[in-house]
């Protein structure tokens, strides 16, 4: 059977001859037993076959006669289990049936195969003694011996555990490390030495939740936290694939996270609006910018592929991504079959998958404040000299003809090659990845219409030979064009998804988008409370709702578990990205539960939470590394002290051009281009595809590293080096690692040289104890008497500009103590 189909009969009938009437239930179903076997687990095989069930079996996408009534000797369910006519022998391991039992089944076909017609696959509920899939609990604060260490429930469970382990936790930090710390966790920057003179003069007893407060309310925490979405959303400024196109809007949906972790949006709000804001009742643009998290996925825009085979991945990419980042599971491990060892079956994925299966990829306006007015304004004058400059070269015309052509070639497959080239270049490269819905279209909108033009313009030439483009001088049409559009005001456009008409979806069997098996219909995980709809075919507007829902165990907790990875280096379940049985344990089970219970009940409030996290003692704690705990907890589980933490590749960029004074802290809008080696863009397709690194100037080059344009055949270097993700998939948790590679690149990366000699200005300029606030500006703290000396020592031979190079390149600078 196709698939590689595996079925194990266990119950073995002792009948001796054929009986005269076959009852389905009392003979057949017995024989089948829902024991329908693919790679993994009882019901659920690779292709979705089943054969205790009627509409099931009849739905299985059977490629021949599987039950042939009334001539069970060609049967092909009777080849397979006799292993005749060429057939491979059901099962190919095991025993197999005996020669009555085969007899027993040629019969009922003969009789004509007859299942109760109110036979039905039962629903495919699961369940699982798992952690994971289990409530959330409410679990009581825990009693602790020494309660004056206490600030917060969170210390509560952290040192009750420490307690039963026989432990003491490390002492608070001092008051310098505390500032930086939390300055470089909710903002991603160092603190000011105004802002930590401020703090180390301020005696309150509440000094240190106010500077939690003033940072919580920093525009620069969106910046911050902003990043660590991206992340998950596997965010680029590019397709992908060998010909990697800039996406010049990509960055419109990178706006929309930025704003809303600023306004700090309900979690739950911001997880409907990004997997199905487009079907809000009366969706706002910017509802519709956030579904931009599912345009992230690559575009493969090279000539011979098959469209249809990537607009599975980039569905499969979608559902797979949903489960990593709101469930914390590997369900893209069921792409293929039933997952190997989560209660995932094969059927789940699919399900999962249909919710995206009927989405269109479009752009729309997307205009920031501003625009609107002088866009409007300028808008008639602009069209008009658009038009003038189309009629001017005979576009209206050509391109009628061009187009009939198209529609032809479009229904005569092979008959003109060059016209083949033309329409699959109008179905490669125009936006979303698929234009040829535009070409077909009787009516289009006006966008539509100048997409359709620009494509023409510019690749009219597949059809007609370069030297008839050459004639009608449309390279020279193009550029006035592209002047053209440059000098009037443009809106900013979003990449957003949209509705299509429904789609019948099945499962693919082994995963091959060209080898469907049954019909399947948008459903949650088995092994998880359903969605609670009665409608015939669930949205995805029902599934993102379900994904908040308190009847739902994960998402809260998958959410809560990244923040606190952030804050500490390790989440409480380590494997952020797998809370499955092959992830690890929660190392506070409770505390877990506590949190998740809290984000829920509190609003799903983000900031709420990160709050509650920092003003602990346990998140207060030195960072200074323990000896006498390195046999007992030596990857720091227990949280018997802060953990130290070298930036991230972000970090470290933003805190060198912070302390120098070059950073410039605009927030939001278009992704920039700061200086990066030559030679780079010459490794991927970059040249040959028109895709340049034209240098960002003024205060763009000094922008955060938020905001790099970030190509994903051609990364920009030093984002790299330090372990930035390549966007391909979703990134649940960032390695840190440590090569020499990293030296050279703060050594000699001309942004670090830059900040180099901008910081050794502000050294030498604004302070008449240089050295000293030296140390102020990069460590946060004063040198101590050997520090003074060795730098002393090492202005009378060198400059200001080599001390301040040493200083950005100190481990202290760029870790988080």
């Amino acid at each position: 059977m196709r698939g590689g189909l595996l079925i194990f009969f266990c119950a073995s009938l002792a009948a001796a001859a054929v009986p005269g009437k076959i009852d389905f239930a009392r003979d057949i179903q017995p024989l089948f037993s829902a024991r329908c076997y693919g790679c993994h687990g009882p019901q659920q095989q690779m292709s979705g076959l089943r054969l205790d069930v009627k509409d099931a079996a009849i739905r299985g996408g059977y490629s021949g006669p599987l039950f042939k009534s009334g001539d069970g000797g060609n049967s092909t369910l009777i080849h397979r289990i006799s292993g005749d006519k060429g057939f491979a022998a059901m099962p190919p391991v095991g025993p197999r049936l005996a020669g009555d039992e085969i007899a027993l089944l040629r019969a009922w076909i003969d009789q004509g195969a007859n299942w109760p017609d109110t036979g039905t696959a039962a629903a495919a509920s699961r369940t699982s003694s798992h952690w994971a899939f289990q409530a959330i609990a409410h679990p009581a604060i825990p009693q602790v011996a020494d309660a004056s260490w206490v600030r917060n429930p969170v210390d509560a469970f952290i040192r009750a555990r420490l307690e039963r382990e026989k432990i003491a936790p490390a002492p608070e930090a001092s008051r310098n490390t505390l500032l930086r710390r939390v300055s470089l966790d909710l903002t991603g920057l160092p603190p000011t030495p105004a802002e930590m003179d401020a703090f180390l003069t301020d005696k309150r007893p509440d000094a240190y939740e106010r500077q939690v407060d003033r940072l919580l309310g920093s525009q620069h925490f969106a910046e911050k936290w902003a990043r660590q979405w991206l992340d998950l959303a596997r965010y680029a400024d590019s397709d992908g694939y060998e010909k990697d196109w800039v996406r010049p809007w990509a960055w419109r949906y990178r706006q929309w996270v930025i704003e809303a972790i600023d306004r700090d949006m309900p979690f739950d709000q911001f997880t409907i609006a990004q997997i199905a804001g487009d079907l809000l009742p009366n969706s706002t643009p910017e509802q519709k910018i956030a579904t931009g998290f599912h345009r992230n996925t690559l575009t493969n825009r090279e000539g011979g592929i098959d469209n249809a085979q990537f607009r599975f991945e980039n569905t499969v990419d979608r559902a797979s991504t949903v489960g990593s980042v709101w469930l914390g599971l590997t369900v893209g491990c069921a792409q293929c079959h039933d997952h190997k060892f989560d209660p995932i079956s094969q059927k789940d994925f699919y399900q999962t998958f249909a919710f995206f299966d009927n989405v269109e990829e479009v752009d729309i306006d997307a205009p920031l404040p501003g625009e609107l007015g002088p866009w409007l304004r300028a808008r008639d004058e602009y069209r008009k000299k658009r038009s003038e400059l189309l009629a001017e070269y005979h576009v209206p015309e050509l391109q009628a003809e061009w187009e009939k052509r198209l529609r032809e070639t479009s229904a005569n497959p092979g008959k003109w090659l060059d016209w083949d080239l033309a329409w699959d270049c109008v179905k490669k490269l125009t936006e979303g990845g698929d234009g040829a819905g535009i070409l077909l279209k009787n009516e289009r909108t006006a966008r539509e219409q100048d997409i359709l033009t620009d494509h023409f313009i510019r690749n009219y030439h597949f059809a007609v030979g370069p030297n008839r483009y050459d004639e009608i001088k449309f390279k020279e049409l193009d550029e006035k064009l592209t002047v053209l559009k440059t000098t009037y005001p443009q809106l900013s456009q979003a990449m957003v998804l949209a509705e299509s008409a429904p789609r019948t979806t099945y499962l693919r069997v082994r995963g091959d988008y060209k080898n469907p098996g049954i019909e399947v219909q948008p459903a949650a995980l088995s092994v998880l409370p359903q969605l609670g709809t009665t409608k015939s075919r669930p949205t995805r507007l029902d599934l993102a709702r379900w994904l908040v829902t308190p009847e739902n165990p994960l998402t809260a907790r998958v959410a809560v578990n990244r923040i606190w990875q952030e804050l500490f280096g390790q989440g409480i379940v380590a494997s952020s990205e797998d809370f499955g049985t092959r992830g690890d344990k929660p190392s506070h089970p409770e505390l877990l539960d506590w949190l998740a219970g809290q984000f829920r009940e509190n609003g799903w409030s983000r900031k709420q939470i990160i709050r509650t996290i920092v003003t602990s003692a346990t998140y207060r704690q030195s960072s200074k590394a323990r000896p006498e705990l390195e046999n007992s907890d030596a990857s720091n589980t227990l949280l018997a002290r802060q953990a130290r933490l070298r930036l991230t590749a972000e970090g470290i960029r933003d805190s060198s051009l912070a302390v120098s004074g070059l950073l410039s802290t605009e927030i939001g809008g278009k992704s920039i281009r700061p200086p990066q080696p030559n030679g780079v863009m010459e490794m991927g397709y970059g040249k040959k595809g028109g895709a340049q690194w034209d240098e960002s100037k003024g205060a763009d080059r000094y922008r955060r590293g938020l905001y790099i344009q970030f190509l994903r055949s051609t990364p920009y270097p030093q984002l790299v080096n330090f372990d930035a993700p390549k966007s391909n998939v979703s990134l649940c948790r960032r390695e840190r690692s440590n090569t020499s590679l990293q030296a050279l690149n703060l050594l000699n990366d001309p942004v670090f040289v830059e900040a180099a000699q901008a910081l050794a200005y502000r050294i030498a300029t604004e302070s008449s104890d240089p050295l000293k606030y030296a140390f102020h500006l990069t460590l946060g703290r004063d040198p101590n008497a050997r520090e003074i000396k060795s730098m002393s020592t090492y202005l009378e031979k060198h400059d200001w500009t080599g001390l301040s190079s040493i200083l950005l390149n100190l481990d202290e600078f760029i870790t988080r103590e």
